[in-house]
C-alpha cells in the first residue's frame, strides 16, 4: 500500500473552482471533493433539485470512473442539501444510483452551497488492491 497522495482528475466533471483537487487517492481510499451541478463545461444544470441531483451524480461517477472505481466502491457519502423539504426528492434519485449497495451516509442541511446550487455530494470509495 502506498503512503503517496494522487491527484485524480478527469475532464468528464467540472474542472475544480478553487484550490482542491476533483479527488485524491491514498492507499486504496479515495476522497471525492463535494461534487456540485455543474457540468463538465462548468455550466450550471438547468432546473430544479431532480436534475441538479443527477448532474451531481454525473460528475461522481466520472471523478470514480477515473480513479478505475464505480459507486459499487463507495462505502461512504456525505450530501449537503439547501432544503430538507427536498430531501426525499434526492434520496429517491441517490438509491436509484446505489441499487442495493447502501454505503454509510449523513444528509445535512446547509445555508448556502457554491454557486447557491440546491445539493452537492462527496464520497469516500475503497479501490481494488492492484
Amino acid at each position: 500500500m502506498s503512503n503517496r497522495i494522487e491527484t485524480i482528475t478527469t475532464s468528464q466533471a467540472p474542472a475544480a473552482i478553487g484550490p482542491y483537487s476533483q479527488a485524491v487517492r491514498f492507499g486504496n481510499l479515495l476522497f471525492t471533493s463535494g461534487q456540485i451541478p455543474l457540468t463538465p463545461e462548468g455550466t450550471l444544470v438547468q432546473g430544479g433539485i431532480e436534475e441538479q441531483t443527477h448532474q451531481v451524480f454525473r460528475n461522481l461517477q466520472a471523478v470514480l470512473g477515473a480513479a478505475e472505481a464505480s459507486l459499487a466502491n463507495v462505502v461512504k457519502a456525505t450530501v449537503f442539501i439547501k432544503d430538507m423539504n427536498q430531501f426525499a426528492a434526492v434520496n429517491e434519485i441517490y438509491a436509484s444510483y446505489f441499487g442495493d449497495h447502501k454505503p454509510a451516509r449523513s444528509t445535512v442541511e446547509v445555508a448556502r452551497l457554491p454557486k447557491d446550487v440546491l445539493v452537492e455530494i462527496e464520497l469516500i470509495a475503497v479501490l481494488d488492491s492492484n
